[in-house]
């Protein structure tokens, strides 16, 4: 699980990243990158963590699928975010075909597209 300082809560972070970030897709998943950002809400002088969301549609499928791509995604992304720069909006929207992935095959799209929006792939 994610730790609670870096979970992306707010409809309006969720609405930034989306709007105004990078975006990269892979077929199960769409990872939306705001580098950078500074937390209007933070309070003190610190710079503010890396906070990740994720969108998981009843297109996936049904809830114990949902919750299932929920957690495993939870799960990759919390060994990632060391690699994104402070302070970064990562919003994960998983697509139908996740409903059916292995976990292996969520950690190779979620790397291909973080390593795309960090600077490492070709569009």
């Amino acid at each position: 699980m994610l730790p609670s300082e870096n979970r992306l809560r707010r409809r309006e972070d969720f609405a930034t990243a989306v709007r105004r970030g990078r975006r990269a897709g892979r077929p199960a998943l769409v990872v939306h990158l705001r580098s950078g950002v500074t937390d209007p809400h933070a309070s003190g002088e610190e710079s503010p963590p890396t906070r990740a969301g994720f969108v998981v549609s009843k297109a996936v499928g049904g809830a114990v699928v949902r919750t299932a791509v929920k957690r495993k995604l939870r799960h990759l992304m919390r060994e990632r975010l060391s690699r994104l720069p402070e302070g970064s909006l990562v919003v994960v929207r998983a697509l139908p075909p996740a409903g059916d992935a292995d976990h292996a095959q969520l950690a190779r799209d979620l790397d291909a597209a973080l390593e795309r929006l960090l600077g490492g792939g070709a569009r």
